[in-house]
């Protein structure tokens, strides 16, 4: 291990060139709960779909229909993919700002060529905030354009920063495991485990910052 990053990196997992393939495992593991009956898990499942449905139409604020179906399979992608990345020797692909940018920079280029093309008059409108003195509007004009060129990478910086952070954490942690007594291996174990409750938290709760924010995003240029 070169360095403590270098733990994450698709080379250092059994040498093997298909890491960037548990981005896709849901695709087998998935829909086998789906086929019979409807089970817990699909009425939970169903259940959580409906409720982001609600929040994001009103987010929106917009009567066209399936409007809310992207952020939806995007929260869901991004939720199982840092689900996956809690599993041992499991590839974190949302710890990689390759993947992060992936799905934000898209979005963003797409919302923006749509606002300018269909809504430049609203979009005008953004970059100057309502109430602003007239001396200040051109340096309002300057930070509100920075701020919306740096929405895609805040976005994906936010999503692997957070995902790092927690198993590098771990990571440190576990590493320790072989050079302490056997009463403080107890505790060890006893704060990977709440490390490992965090860490799924932190998996629920990114995967719907990233999506309430490009829905956020989203409504702006409509």
């Amino acid at each position: 291990m070169a360095n403590l990053f270098s733990s994450f990196d698709p080379s250092t997992n059994f040498n093997l060139s298909l890491n960037w393939m548990s981005t896709c495992l849901g695709l087998i593991i998935i829909p086998s709960f789906y086929w019979l009956i409807p089970s817990r898990l699909n009425i939970l499942w169903v259940k959580i779909i409906m409720t982001l449905h609600k929040e994001f139409k009103i987010l929106i604020n917009s009567n066209i229909k399936g409007n809310t179906l992207i952020f939806i399979s995007l929260f869901s992608l991004i939720l199982f993919n840092n689900f996956m990345g809690l599993f041992p020797y499991i590839f974190t692909s949302t710890s990689h700002m390759i993947l992060t940018l992936t799905l934000a920079l898209p979005l963003w280029i797409s919302f923006m060529i749509f606002g300018w093309l269909n809504n430049t008059t609203h979009m005008l409108a953004h970059l100057v905030p309502q109430g602003t003195p007239p001396i200040l509007m051109p340096f309002m004009v300057c930070i509100e354009t920075i701020s919306n060129i740096i929405r895609p990478g805040t976005l994906a910086v936010r999503l692997s920063a957070n995902m790092i952070a927690g198993h590098l954490l771990m990571t440190l942690l576990g590493n320790t495991g072989p050079m302490l007594s056997f009463s403080l291996i107890f505790i060890l174990i006893l704060t990977q485990i709440l490390l490992l409750i965090l860490e799924t938290a932190v998996a629920i709760i990114q995967s719907y910052v990233f999506s309430v924010l490009s829905t956020l995003y989203s409504s702006e240029v409509i």
